[in-house]
């Protein structure tokens, strides 16, 4: 599923989202343990952090430990340890962005393609964060982003390998972005987790940028 997204410029986190921009910067393009914005439900209303893509961070994780927690699959986010706790505590999150990237294999490799809304406007997912006690005294965090089947979804079905179950993750319309920062109930949070009207959104070939190295200044650790 996502791996790899374009996370919103801090400008836009106060005029489109309503949120004050967060002091600490995010690089462009973000991967697995890059830091990037999330939107919370603060005591006095949205509040945007920064916080590290990826539940687990690889350096929370036991020596050896080699597992992805950038996608939390709704039908067990429920069950799995990993995001059990914070689901039933309703720590839920908006990832806001411009777009994601998936593969597509139409011309029988894969073919990097941007998914994004067909009026090219931001938009915002669901996730799930936790927080991080630190040893220094701070506190950090880091959110996954939620997916769900997409067998049906006319855009969402030609990304990934042929004989591979199709995902996407849920995007939040904008009308219902507090309605899901607020909400207390499991039960109603599942009736948020439907896909976007493909209709409503494009894809289009992008080609694979160089990824920045784990030195590179884009790259913001909060550990």
């Amino acid at each position: 599923m996502c791996v790899n997204y374009i996370p919103i410029p801090k400008r836009l986190v106060l005029s489109h989202f309503a949120a004050a921009e967060p002091q600490a910067d995010w690089p462009e393009e973000v991967w697995q343990d890059y830091a990037a914005p999330m939107l919370v439900h603060g005591r006095q209303g949205r509040q945007a952090v920064v916080a590290n893509y990826g539940f687990l961070p690889k350096v929370k994780l036991p020596q050896g430990a080699r597992y992805s927690t950038m996608n939390a699959r709704a039908e067990t986010i429920g069950q799995l340890k990993s995001y059990r706790n914070a689901w039933q505590r309703s720590q839920l999150c908006l990832v806001p962005m411009l777009g994601f990237f998936e593969p597509c294999y139409e011309s029988g490799k894969a073919v990097r393609h941007q998914i994004c809304l067909l009026d090219d406007e931001p938009f915002a997912v669901a996730g799930l964060w936790r927080a991080w006690e630190e040893g220094n005294g701070r506190r950090s965090y880091s959110f996954t982003q939620i997916t769900i089947n997409a067998d049906e979804h006319p855009l969402m079905k030609r990304m990934h390998k042929p004989d591979d179950e199709k995902r996407n993750l849920v995007i939040i319309p904008e009308a219902d972005y507090d309605a899901w920062l607020g909400c207390k109930s499991i039960e109603l949070a599942r009736t948020f987790l439907k896909n976007y009207p493909a209709q409503l959104m494009c894809a289009a070939e992008q080609p694979v940028p160089k990824k920045p190295s784990k030195n590179s200044t884009q790259q913001i650790s909060l550990f």
